[in-house]
């Protein structure tokens, strides 16, 4: 938006929302990636104010220390005694005494506000060179809300509070949305003679219409396209509102931009999240924070990604990452939960029940089931066997695990770190591998097997099992062999890969 001059914006943030019923400060009350004050300050930004002043008091230090976060630039100005939204504007001004141009005032609790409204409304505001301007809507209920009272000319009249409005006049629909633009210099002027002489024993910010009105100064009203934009919240009622309008509002801009949304009833998505054309969000789904979605990539149903990127191609199914990088065209899951720092590479897979955590998994390797991978780099196209657990911390400190490229490791295998095994190497089924393992080398770290015959009929007679092993030991033939011979190892966790002496099935 052009800027003709000066511009100031000012946040209201300091009631406490005592219906919320909450420790927490109403305006820091989050929905879909951002706070209420948070929300408000992103739609502000496009108002390119030189300045942005949010004014606080309930849980004031808990709200400054919010916008030292994410809103750095703007300053807390303390309301310690909240007198009004009059009061309020009045502190805030007196702490910018040298303002000039335009001062833009704007409630902290009304997340659905479009930058685009805000921009018009000061457009609105100075092109008509007024000394204040409302947003006002029209609504179905307006119940609670200040009324825009109109006179015969369709100009503004004055704002009503409903608490000090006569029946005719709360039968009006058209409400004051809480969002201002005024000229500072007779604000400040006008700010000086607010009285506390209504139902609240307040100073009302909207009674400066009124001063300006009858001083002969023009006041105007700029009516938002879309009412649900001016809607606020005063409890946890109303908040479970706002956030399944946005949620349908960010859903809906998604899939004109085309991403594919299949549920979208069941499908949350922060306004912080990225999503690239042609990426297919499934149910139950809720993308958090910073999470990115390439291209191609298919994610759900029954999945929750907060801070994770997910390359192109790549699918999430049925798990829960934080803080991750999901390569193209890997795979996740089903049931599988990546904690911060887990990384994988092209075509990587993390299957079932795995869980991993400041892991890299290389290009094409697999994790496919019931492991645990932590504090671990796995090189390129190696396998991980079923039940394998990465031993990373030994009661004080976490120690560091190296699997090399294309190497194959035996189910149930524990690498007990710091430890290396080798590029090309194998690992025994059933080994503890407290070495490393030179490249090309099998690393076997097992008691040898011990079979006692007759142990079950013994030890459990007239169990079913004793019953059984009967039977079969009388059916056996002479010629059968005897359990426990030879000298084949269960080596390795490759589908389908058998020992050449034993003939045991390897599990992938």
């Amino acid at each position: 938006m052009p800027q003709s001059r000066t511009r100031t914006v000012v946040v209201l943030a300091a009631g406490e929302g005592k219906r919320m019923k909450s420790a927490l400060p109403k305006v820091l009350h989050p929905l879909l990636g951002r706070t209420l004050v948070g929300h408000v300050l992103a739609a502000a930004a496009p108002a390119a104010a030189d300045r942005t002043l949010v004014v606080v008091g309930h849980g004031a230090d808990q709200v400054a220390a919010h916008l030292a976060e994410v809103a750095p630039d703007a300053v807390p100005v303390l309301q310690a005694e909240q007198r009004g939204t009059g009061h309020a504007v009045r502190i805030a001004v007196e702490a910018i005494s040298d303002a000039e141009g335009t001062v833009v005032v704007l409630n902290g609790d009304v997340p659905l506000l479009r930058p685009e409204t805000v921009t018009a409304l000061v457009e609105a505001h100075e092109t008509a060179g007024a000394a204040a301007t409302v947003l006002a809507a029209e609504v179905a209920d307006p119940r609670g809300l200040g009324r825009i009272v109109r006179d015969a000319r369709g100009g503004l009249e004055q704002i009503v509070e409903e608490r000090d409005a006569t029946a005719e006049q709360r039968a009006i629909r058209e409400i004051n949305a809480g969002i201002y633009a005024f000229d500072a210099r007779l604000l400040r002027g006008a700010l000086g003679k607010l009285s506390t002489d209504n139902d609240q024993g307040e100073e009302y910010l909207t009674d400066v219409f009124g001063l300006l009105s009858a001083a002969g100064e023009a006041v105007a009203v700029h009516v938002a396209a879309d009412a649900t934009e001016t809607l606020g919240c005063n409890d946890r009622v109303e908040l479970a509102a706002l956030r399944r309008l946005l949620r349908d509002r960010v859903n809906a801009g998604w899939m004109r931009a085309g991403v594919s949304i299949l549920d979208p009833e069941t499908t949350w998505i922060d306004v912080t999240v990225r999503l690239e054309r042609d990426a297919l969000v499934d149910q139950n789904t809720q993308l958090r924070g910073s999470s990115v979605v390439a291209g191609g990539a298919t994610v759900g149903p029954d999945v929750t990604l907060i801070d994770t990127t997910v390359g192109a191609g790549a699918t999430v199914l049925r798990a829960h990452a934080v803080q991750a990088e999901i390569g193209p065209e890997a795979s996740v899951g089903p049931y599988a939960y990546l904690r911060p720092k887990s990384r994988l590479a092209r075509k990587a897979k993390v299957g079932t029940f795995v869980e991993t955590k400041n892991a890299a998994v290389g290009e094409g390797s697999k994790v496919p089931h019931l492991s645990y991978v932590g504090d671990a780099t796995i090189g390129e196209q190696s396998n991980i066997g079923a039940a394998t657990v990465f031993v990373n911390y030994d009661g004080v400190a976490k120690h560091h695990t190296t699997i090399g490229s294309h190497a194959r490791t035996g189910a149930d295998n524990m690498f007990v770190a710091p430890v290396t095994v080798g590029d090309g190497a194998y690992t025994a089924a059933g080994s503890v591998i407290i070495k490393d393992v030179p490249p090309g080398a099998l690393g076997v770290a097992r008691g040898e097997q011990r079979n006692i015959d007759g142990w079950v009929e013994r030890r459990r007679p007239g169990t079913a099992a004793a019953e059984a092993a009967s039977r079969a030991s009388a059916g056996a033939g002479a010629g059968a062999p005897v359990a426990g011979e030879g000298e084949g190892l269960h080596v390795v966790g490759g589908a389908g890969e058998r020992d050449s002496t034993s003939g045991d099935t390897a599990i992938e």
